[in-house]
């Protein structure tokens, strides 16, 4: 069978690695990545407890997939309870860590207890060990990387770990593998570095099994011609990556702009997808250099990039002169459009930083963008900020991401995230987000359904949790209004459920833009074995989301904090289709409440919680 059937515990606090065995009844439940982890730490941690207590856990886990030669089956999972945000935490990644776990051996790994000083886990095949990290303590993720695969001797380690803003306690620090791969959200990194957990090394030479090759074989040839016969997995992706959505959404009126004060940015166009293959004026070389994939991946959606050398942010810098990870549009968004920055280099070299020591571009982006409207409406001054923070400044940008990614001056505070800080200073309606986790690139004005997706998103607002846009920009699998509230409800519903079960098998999100549950359950099912069927996976994601929902409540979550701030709830889109709009949650709440089988209050009911065995 395709799950490896074992997990290893490192308990940090003695010093002590030990295997187990996985819990096959759950794993028959919950499938295994994010549900199979998060079952674990529901049942292993008071959801209560300080997320930076040695008594919270963090749980890295594969999916039954992951490793094999299933197209995107690379990814793996970091699951906490998230620093940020306080909720269950789940972040994905992706590049090549998540298939060397799998290849060593392992489902997961829990990581439990706090060590007296900074550790890393060694792991080679079955041999774990923890070792001294302290030569390794204070230094980026690159620096990380690519020190220990020079200590060990071996170019084919695989490495996820933290840099300083993990270790100094950036709420929104990330867990960054493969150099500019990440578990990017929710604060998952700070958790690592809070138990002095410097970073994982993997090598794993055991390869992963399947039920019945000769039909996994079948079911995986038939998914890859699904993937290449779709133009945004064959030909949109690969060309532009995410990218290729930023003028798509400027031009639909749902690009959140200057902290969400406006839906469309006029300097869109400057930091697009096809902006990144245009030749610059200074050198006549593009931004982007190619495009490359993660693990097993057939669809190649990542950008590798470079900045002109003469730039006023790398011009001292040589280490950025190489090419690395480029923008993607999550991060083109945060790092531009919300900040009013249109500077394709500054945005790049912005991002060199978040992968470089750590960081959530979105998060820092997104806070950053509210210290600039606090700042230009006084409340902030330049003696507070150390220099002035105007909308616009492409200096602003890349001077306080490294002094945030590094907890120096007015970064101490952009490290607390838009929540913490627009509290501190008076005006808490400035943060953008939900949970305390702020906005990806889409206004919930111009498209209603991602509004709703956000409000009610177990860790916090995130567009991975349910891409309605899919549908509601590109008509995957079939088109609905952006700016109708009908429907939504069900349209959230269903892309929630789903994308649990896309995630805790061990493939990329991006494949839902082809695949259906019908085009992974045969792959599953020669895989693993057992009878899985689309309907089967499907209940296994809806169990996956009361589970969520109960860890939340358990925490001290309530249905109040299902909701917006007040600018998109009141302030209407200034421009665009949805000019004159506000979202409609009040509309689509109640209704998204009653099809998930929840109280007025959003709590699961008696009968809904026996249908999934919870």
């Amino acid at each position: 069978m395709a799950w490896a059937g074992k997990l290893l515990r490192v308990n940090l606090t003695d010093g002590t690695c030990k295997a187990e065995p996985i819990n096959m009844d759950w794993a028959g439940e919950y499938l295994g990545q994010r549900g199979l982890a998060t079952k674990y730490l529901m049942e292993e941690i008071d959801p209560k407890v300080d997320p930076l207590a040695p008594e919270n856990k963090m749980i890295m886990a594969t999916g039954p997939l992951t490793g094999t030669n299933a197209s995107t089956a690379g990814r793996y999972s970091v699951i906490t309870k998230g620093e940020l945000t306080g909720a269950i935490a789940c972040s994905n990644s992706g590049g090549f860590f998540g298939n060397e776990m799998k290849n060593a051996g392992w489902d997961m790994i829990i990581f439990e207890g706090k060590s007296p000083k900074p550790v890393y886990l060694l792991l080679l095949d079955d041999e774990a060990e923890l070792v001294d990290a302290s030569d390794f303590w204070g230094k980026s993720c690159w620096d990380t990387e690519e020190g220990i695969k020079a200590k060990h001797g071996d170019k084919f380690i695989r490495v996820a770990s933290i840099g300083e803003a993990g270790e100094i306690g950036v709420k929104y620090a990330c867990i960054v593998n493969d150099m500019d791969r990440a578990a990017g959200r929710s604060g998952v990194g700070t958790v690592m570095g809070s138990k002095n957990l410097k970073a994982v090394a993997i090598r794993g030479t055991c390869g992963v099994r399947v039920n019945d090759p000769e039909a996994f074989a079948k079911a995986v040839a038939a998914g890859k011609e699904v993937l290449a016969g779709n133009p945004v997995t064959n030909a949109g992706l690969p060309t532009y990556g995410t990218q290729v959505l930023l003028n798509v959404i400027n031009e639909v009126g749902a690009l959140p702009t200057r902290n969400h004060k406006e839906v469309q940015f006029e300097g869109a166009a400057d930091i697009s997808g096809e902006a990144m293959h245009e030749p610059r004026k200074s050198d006549g070389k593009p931004n982007l250099v190619s495009n490359a994939a993660c693990f097993a991946c057939t669809i190649a959606c990542q950008r590798v990039s470079t900045i002109d050398r003469t730039h006023y942010t790398v011009k001292e810098r040589p280490e950025y002169h190489k090419a690395s990870g480029g923008l993607e549009y999550e991060a083109a968004w945060s790092l531009g459009a919300a900040t009013g920055v249109n500077d394709l280099d500054a945005l790049t070299f912005a991002n060199f930083l978040c992968n470089e020591h750590g960081i959530d571009p979105i998060t820092f982006g997104a806070t950053l963008a509210a210290a600039m409207e606090m700042y230009e409406d006084g409340v902030l001054d330049e003696a507070t900020t150390g220099m002035p923070l105007k909308f616009g400044s492409a200096e602003a940008l890349t001077t306080m991401v490294e002094k945030t990614c590094k907890g120096e001056g007015f970064g101490v505070e952009l490290g607390l995230g838009s929540r913490r800080l627009c509290e501190k200073y008076g005006r808490p309606e400035l943060s953008m987000g939900v949970k305390s986790q702020e906005f990806p690139a889409y206004d919930g004005r111009g498209i209603q359904g991602i509004g709703l997706a956000y409000a009610t998103s177990n860790r916090g607002a995130c567009h991975l949790r349910g891409y309605t846009i899919a549908s509601e920009v590109l008509g995957i699998p079939e088109k609905t209004d952006p700016l109708a509230t009908e429907g939504k409800a069900g349209l959230v519903k269903a892309f929630q459920d789903a994308t649990a079960a896309f995630d805790s098998a061990g493939i990329c999100i991006f494949s839902s833009f082809a695949w259906t549950l019908e085009d992974v359950a045969p792959q599953i099912d020669a895989g693993c074995g057992g009878g899985w069927t689309a309907e089967r996976l499907l209940e296994v994601g809806e169990r996956i989301w009361n589970m969520e929902r109960q860890f939340n409540l358990a925490a001290g979550f309530t249905g109040k904090d299902d909701n917006l701030p007040q600018r998109l709830l009141k302030d209407a889109a200034k421009t665009g289709p949805a000019k004159g709009k506000v979202s409609g949650l009040d509309e689509m709440l109640p209704e998204y409440y009653q099809l998930r089988g929840w109280d007025a209050d959003g709590v699961p009911t008696s009968e809904t919680l026996e249908r999934f065995g919870l």
